[in-house]
């Protein structure tokens, strides 16, 4: 019985299937992955990219850090922002800096 197995097993011109419908689950987790998590994030980037691109004079605004304050200037040159956080206290801030626009 066991060698009736064997021999099964080992003929010539029998394949183990397509090779492609092997990788179809892989490419679908893939595809799923892209649309469910990659391409929401870029959309995030994107948005929060052109929001700090927006800033100007008088806009309020909310740092990483939890710090809020009112843009009172901005040099374009060296991608920062003074920021003024409370009366007579202003700071310098990176536009990465910024995480909403109020």
């Amino acid at each position: 019985m066991i060698e009736i197995l064997y021999a099964s097993a080992s003929q010539p011109g029998t394949e183990g299937g397509n090779p492609i419908m092997s990788l179809l689950p892989f490419l679908a987790i893939i595809l799923i992955m892209y649309f469910l998590m990659i391409m929401p994030q870029q959309k995030k980037q994107k948005e929060t990219l052109k929001m700090r691109n927006e800033l100007k004079p008088g806009d309020e605004i909310l740092t990483i850090g939890g710090i809020y304050g009112k843009v009172e200037g901005i040099n374009e040159k060296d991608g920062k922002l003074i920021v003024s956080i409370a009366k007579d206290v202003k700071v310098s801030l990176a536009k990465s800096a910024v995480a909403n626009k109020l």
